[in-house]
């Protein structure tokens, strides 16, 4: 049940959970830059370079996990909610 509560916190917050998720990722990406926190000596691609790119790669993979979900959802596993009282 606090996951429930947890989640129900994040929706009435939905403002606020957004601006501190974002933040996040924005401390993410100046971390990544600062060469003495991430060694990139053995990165395999030219990208992995870029300072951030695993911060915004992982950002966009989970936003587009999300808004997949939802169309995924939405196309036929969703159901009404007294589905199972009946």
């Amino acid at each position: 049940m606090k996951l429930l509560s947890l989640i129900e916190f994040f929706r009435r917050n939905l403002r606020t959970t957004v601006k501190v998720c974002l933040a996040v990722l924005v401390l993410l990406v100046i971390a990544d830059a600062i060469p003495a926190l991430v060694d990139k000596h053995h990165a395999h691609t030219k990208v992995e370079h870029l300072p951030g790119f695993w911060s915004v790669f992982g950002f966009l993979a989970c936003v587009l996990i999300v808004i997949a979900s939802k169309a995924f959802g939405h196309a036929g596993i969703m159901t009404r909610e007294d589905y199972y009282d009946k």
